[in-house]
């Protein structure tokens, strides 16, 4: 029953890919012989397929960034390798499906069929002419179609039986549950500069001198990159982009769902099982005697359960009417609705609210010239690179294109401008001086190339350059030393059993501490340092000018009855077996390449790239 679920599941995976994946690209572009970009053992990677899945994934990376995507950041974001991996894995399992014989039949190829809902007329049956109508729209044959139909169908059944019934051993999830639900008692004391029983020393010459040679690390500069470079933003050339009017309207109508909001209500809806019990409830809430909550829980629901958000009219099966006359914390009802007898409960009004196009004006300019900057910026990228190839340096390209010349001595604490986006980042470690300038793409659209000038190697700061700062931490450890000392006896009685209040130390009881908590005004290491530390023990912690005296007093096993621990249990366990299963899948696909072998044609490639340009 489990294979079948999956299988029916890739069904609408498979026709989304077809049905709409092949109606919104532009096959026709990929003319010529070629049919496949590549192959594993007898199973091609269809041209096509490749074409249609780089294009959904480019769609879902324009979706969650909410901005339009080029194939330059597309790549940049390894789409076109993640995608070909993908189908890499697939096509191992339709050759190795061809080695089996394995096939659904006839006959589950036609239940797979008739179960496609896209393919049912308005009685719910399947439908002939409307099976041909979506075929013809996506360029497919019947043949062909269930074909593809057949070899999915087999794939999933074979992925099936190497994933199924895969379950996490129970001391993987125990060991895991241990870590992280664990609890620890401490008693904590905080000793600072002003517990000190003696006066703080005055450091000499050589107390400063020693200091500083022993800690040359922290007086040291980091190695640093003297890097030109040459980039172009879309703020940089957004004055320049012309948005017409027409442009703006068409914006506005196309987001007039932001624009014209109109009245809604926050709601709840709480079902009876017949009028006159909403009645009765309703008018018990009428006389104050119970609450609209008491017959939530009464239902064993929580509030969230009834909670249908902010709506509009038209959204309330019939009651709008009676909704929209209420003010905020009316009870209205019974009203009849498709779940039975209800009661709503209102919330808050939210009054209708329009932004004119004028008022939107601004937004949708910026929004369409950032837009427009970004394509314009994009369209450049070749002639950059055919300058730069053609062996025009950086400053050559600023004074012929728009891009602006600026340099940096970058190291890792050097942040602003262009220092802020992740891929100069990047591009600053892993740049050599014997690199020739090539445009790269930032995550905001902005494009730029770089040369690598200089590298000035790490020095140390001497001690006159950097004599306050050398002096400021020499006092820190000199408290916590002196601190340390004072504390020697108290610790010693501490560790035989005594308590702090025996010990004069002011100790403060900390419970139920775990892995995932906090504990303010404390060193980073503190939780680090309780878990590593046994029952009865105690240590001390180092802080800015202040020592921490901390014992473990209790170990304390996770709560089977934490509703919060029953739930990351069974989240572990399912993470985990969804980690088994997927490395036992991967290591079928990779002794299937490794059996089979895998060609790729780069020619092929490059043609579907050239089509996204």
């Amino acid at each position: 029953m489990k294979g079948n679920t999956v299988s029916k599941s890739a069904m609408w995976v498979l026709m989304a890919l077809l049905i709409l994946g092949l109606g919104g690209f532009g096959i026709t572009n990929l003319s010529g012989n070629i049919r496949s970009v590549g192959s594993v053992g007898d199973a091609e990677i269809g041209l096509d397929a490749y074409a249609n899945a780089l294009q959904t994934e480019i769609r879902a990376l324009e979706a969650d960034r909410r901005e339009p995507v080029s194939f330059a950041q597309a790549q940049a974001a390894g789409i076109d390798t993640l995608v070909l991996s993908r189908l890499v894995a697939e096509a191992a399992l339709d050759h190795e499906t061809a080695q089996l014989g394995l096939s659904i039949g006839d006959a589950n190829l036609r239940n797979q069929i008739l179960d496609i809902p896209g393919f049912r007329g308005v009685d719910g049956e399947f439908d002939r002419a409307a099976y041909s109508y979506a075929l013809d729209q996506a360029g497919l044959s019947e043949a062909v179609f269930e074909e593809d139909v057949r070899t999915e169908a087999a794939r999933t059944l074979l992925q099936g039986a190497v994933i199924s019934g895969v379950s996490a051993p129970t001391a993987y999830t125990g060991t895991l549950l241990t870590y992280v639900g664990e609890a620890r008692d401490v008693t904590l004391a905080t000793l600072s500069r002003g517990d000190l029983a003696t006066g703080l020393p005055e450091p000499s010459e050589e107390d400063l001198r020693s200091y500083h040679q022993s800690h040359l690390p922290d007086f040291t500069t980091p190695e640093t990159r003297a890097i030109t470079y040459a980039w172009l933003t879309p703020e940089m050339i957004i004055d320049e982009v012309d948005v017409d009017e027409a442009a703006l309207r068409e914006a506005y109508e196309a987001r007039l769902a932001e624009f014209v909001l109109p009245e809604r209500r926050l709601v709840e809806r709480l079902g009876f099982p017949d009028r006159a019990a909403a009645q009765a409830a309703k008018a018990e809430i009428d006389a104050g005697s119970r609450s609209f909550e008491d017959f939530v829980q009464e239902r064993g629901l929580e509030l969230s359960d009834v909670d249908m958000g902010d709506v509009a009219r038209g959204e309330l099966d019939g009651a709008d009417e009676d909704v929209f006359a209420a003010d905020a914390g009316d009870i209205v009802g019974p009203v009849d609705s498709p779940i039975g007898p209800v009661l709503f409960r209102v919330n808050a009004v939210l009054l209708a609210h329009e932004t004119s196009f004028e008022e939107a004006e601004p937004e949708l300019r910026d929004a369409l010239a950032a837009d427009r900057s970004r394509r314009v910026i994009d369209a450049q990228i070749d002639a950059v690179d055919d300058l730069l190839a053609g062996g025009a340096t950086l400053e050559d390209v600023a004074d012929e294109t728009n891009l602006e010349l600026g340099q940096i001595n970058w190291h890792e604490g050097v942040v602003g401008s262009i220092s802020a986006y992740p891929a100069f980042r990047q591009a600053a470690v892993a740049i050599d001086a014997s690199d020739y300038p090539a445009v790269a793409t930032l995550e905001d659209g902005s494009i730029f190339a770089m040369r690598l000038d200089a590298i000035t190697e790490p020095e140390i700061m001497p001690l006159e350059d950097v004599r306050d700062a050398v002096r400021a931490a020499w006092l820190s450890q000199a408290v916590t030393d002196a601190l340390r000392a004072q504390v020697a006896d108290q610790v010693t009685a501490l560790e035989n059993g005594g308590s702090f209040q025996d010990a004069g130390l002011n100790g403060e009881a900390v419970t139920d501490l775990t892995r995932r908590d906090f504990q303010p005004d404390t060193p980073p290491e503190f939780i680090e340092t309780v878990f590593a530390m046994s029952e009865g023990s105690v240590t001390l912690i180092d802080g800015n000018e202040r020592l921490f005296v901390l014992r473990l007093d209790r170990i304390t096993p996770p709560r089977e009855d934490d509703p919060e621990l029953v739930q990351l249990r069974s989240g572990l366990a399912d993470q985990a077996a969804g980690n088994i299963a997927q490395d036992l899948y991967q290591v079928l696909a990779d002794d299937i390449r490794s059996r089979a072998g895998i060609t790729l044609d780069e020619q092929a490639l490059n043609a579907v790239h050239a089509n996204f340009q």
